[in-house]
């Protein structure tokens, strides 16, 4: 595919004045400085000047080409928008990058979905537990060569594009946590399994841990993060280096998360900070989360299916920034009086 069309229109789009005013606006924000209610950053909308086709997520995940493709349109989308977020782009492989390196098979949605793929859990029996522990770990297997090439061959292609070198950044792939990985290989069988055999599990998050952390190392010695304490995700920035998802972790009690998650998720924190993503619930288990040491913020999807004075409660008055708040969850706590501090961004 011959990118210089799409690269030169989106070179042209880029204004260093907007982009250097919003991540200074971002930056003060996500370090705790800024004034007002809430975070509402925006930008002056920049239309495309030639035509973006939409490309369909199942094809963008089978061509490479058109993975980078997709993610090139997406920040003409932003820049069309008017949207506050910063510019970015990811190798978007979906949940199951790292599933995929231990033989899980990919599930892709029918086209008309236009939806991330997942992973299938591994065909269940009595040993499968010990040959994920014991197996080694193949770092060509899966998807991860292609997230890998994609990061590669998206900084190769915009080298010669000094606005979109400055101001693009290419964020984490979608590694996951520790727990919604061993939930994707194991299935269903892993909430017997914490009862029925809670040490085997406890040595397969270990591990799954100690590959997040070598994985992301990895992929931000390839595409170095927003600067040393500060990284993006889907557009938001925020202090620490990774966005760990904990989707799974919704399945679950507050003392299960105590007794086999929050040492992990403590673990990532410890070395890279960062944020916490859950889709779901997470208000039973927000309070130990708010705990951890280095959690600089939050970002949830389903406000709607939380206690949100307690969410509210273990976050925004604690000091921990909400990103990427849905808005009618932000105008209904407004509306109710309750105060944000500042600390919420939609």
């Amino acid at each position: 595919m011959d990118f210089t069309p799409y690269l030169d229109d989106l070179e042209a789009r880029i204004s260093p004045e907007i982009e250097k005013k919003l991540a200074f606006d971002w930056e003060n924000f996500a370090r705790g400085y800024f004034t007002g209610e809430v975070f509402r950053p925006s930008r002056e909308k920049n239309p495309a000047r030639i035509e973006w086709k939409p490309v369909c997520v199942n094809d963008a995940f089978r061509d490479p080409e058109l993975m980078i493709y997709s993610q090139l349109k997406s920040v003409s989308d932003t820049l069309a928008s008017g949207s506050g977020l910063l510019l970015s782009v990811r190798a978007n492989y979906g949940t199951g990058i790292i599933p995929s390196m231990f033989g899980a098979e990919i599930l892709s949605l029918p086209d008309s979905a236009n939806m991330l793929p997942g992973a299938m859990p591994l065909p269940d029996d009595r040993h499968l537990i010990d040959r994920l522990i014991e197996t080694d770990i193949d770092f060509s297997a899966g998807l991860i060569t292609k997230v890998f090439e994609f990061g590669e061959r998206f900084r190769e292609l915009i080298r010669p594009y000094s606005k979109l070198k400055r101001f693009v950044h290419i964020y984490n792939p979608d590694f996951q946590g520790p727990f919604p990985l061993v939930d994707m290989l194991l299935g269903s069988r892993i909430y017997t399994d914490m009862y029925d055999d809670p040490d085997g599990i406890n040595v397969l998050l270990a591990r799954m841990t100690s590959l997040y952390l070598e994985l992301t190392k990895k992929w931000q010695k390839l595409c170095p993060p927003y600067s040393g304490d500060m990284s993006v995700e889907w557009g938001l920035l925020h202090r620490g280096l990774t966005m760990l998802r904990n989707d799974a972790v919704m399945n679950i009690s507050p003392d299960m998360y105590r007794e086999f998650v929050e040492k992990y998720d403590s673990s990532i924190f410890f070395y890279l900070g960062g944020g916490m993503h859950f889709c779901g619930r997470g208000d039973h288990y927000i309070d130990i989360a708010a705990g951890i040491k280095n959690l600089s913020c939050i970002n949830m999807s389903e406000p709607h299916l939380n206690d949100m004075e307690k969410i509210y409660k273990h976050t925004v008055d604690r000091g921990i920034l909400i990103v990427g708040m849905p808005r009618a969850e932000v105008d209904r706590a407004i509306a109710a009086g309750r105060p944000l501090h500042g600390r919420v961004q939609v």
